[in-house]
C-alpha cells in the first residue's frame, strides 16, 4: 500500500465514524482546476501590489490598477471546472456526512460541482458577481469582463454611475459577519474538521481550525506546504487533494 493509499484509508476510517464533518478549503483545491494559487510564484500577488479596500474607494488610479489584474485573472476563473477534489466533497454531502463547507475561495467551483448552497460559507465572497457599491445593482462578472475587454478601465454602474466592485472581500475589508458567525458555530460543533489546500495564514479564517480543535474535533490538514497549524493536526498529508479525496471516497 502506497503512502497516499494509507493516508486515504486513515481519512476514510475517521469519516466513516461521523456525520458531522466540516470541510475548510483554500486555493490549493482549485489549482488542480487550473486556477493559480495567488501566493505561489507567478501568482497574482507576485505580479501586482494588492489594492486595499479603502484605497479602492478613495482613488480612481487604485481602481484602475485593481481592474487590470481582475481583467487578467478572470479567464482562468471562467475556464476552470470542478476537479476530483470538489466532486469528492459533493459525494460526502450525498452520503449525509457533510455538516458545512467553509471556503476561502472566490471561484464558485464548489457550487458548480453540485455542493448545496445552504452548506457553503464563502468567507471571502465570490468572483461570479460584481456589485454597485452605491445602489446595490448586481452584474454577472462575465458581463463586466466584456466591458473591460472592450476598453473600459474602471466599470461604472449603468443605473447610477456608482463605483463597482466584484462581490469579493478585499484587503482591509471586513468579512461578512453573518458568514463568519455561521462558520464559527459550525467549527465549534463539528466532530471532524478537514483543511484542504489552505496555507492557514489569513486571519480570522485560519483560526477556525483552532476553534474546532478547542471544541474537541479531530483535525486533518491536506495541503502541499506546511501550515502554522500543523501541530494541531491528528492527520496530515501533502499529496494531491483530488487523489487523496477520490481514494477516500472509494474506501468510505
Amino acid at each position: 500500500m502506497s503512502p497516499a493509499e494509507e493516508q486515504s484509508r486513515q481519512l476514510a476510517d475517521v469519516f466513516r465514524a461521523t456525520d458531522r464533518i466540516v470541510i475548510f478549503t483554500g486555493a490549493g483545491i482549485s489549482t488542480e482546476s487550473g486556477i493559480p494559487d495567488f501566493r505561489s510564484p507567478g501568482g497574482v500577488w507576485t505580479k501586482y501590489k494588492p489594492v486595499m479596500f479603502q484605497e479602492f474607494l478613495d482613488s480612481e488610479d487604485a481602481r484602475k490598477r485593481y481592474w487590470v489584474y481582475k481583467k487578467e485573472g478572470f479567464p482562468d476563473f471562467a475556464a476552470a471546472a470542478p476537479n476530483a477534489g470538489h466532486q469528492a466533497i459533493v459525494e460526502l454531502e450525498k452520503r449525509g456526512k457533510l455538516q458545512a463547507l467553509i471556503t476561502q475561495n472566490i471561484d464558485g467551483l464548489h457550487e458548480a460541482a453540485g455542493s448545496s448552497t445552504d452548506l457553503i460559507f464563502e468567507l471571502h465572497g465570490t468572483e461570479r458577481w460584481v456589485d454597485c457599491l452605491e445602489c446595490g445593482r448586481r452584474y454577472a462578472r462575465a458581463e463586466v469582463q466584456e466591458w473591460l475587454e472592450a476598453g473600459t478601465e474602471v466599470p461604472r454602474c449603468e443605473s447610477c454611475k456608482g463605483i463597482m466592485k466584484p462581490a469579493t472581500i478585499s484587503f482591509g475589508q471586513h468579512l461578512p459577519e453573518d458568514v463568519l458567525t455561521d462558520a464559527v458555530v459550525n467549527s465549534e460543533s463539528c466532530e471532524a474538521f478537514l483543511v484542504i489546500g489552505s496555507s492557514l495564514q489569513v486571519q480570522p479564517a485560519a483560526n477556525l481550525c483552532a476553534i474546532a480543535k478547542e471544541s474537541g474535533a479531530w483535525i486533518g490538514i491536506l495541503n502541499r506546504d506546511e501550515t502554522p497549524y500543523d501541530s494541531l493536526a491528528d492527520w496530515r498529508s501533502g499529496d494531491s487533494a483530488g487523489e487523496i479525496l477520490s481514494m477516500m471516497i472509494e474506501l468510505l
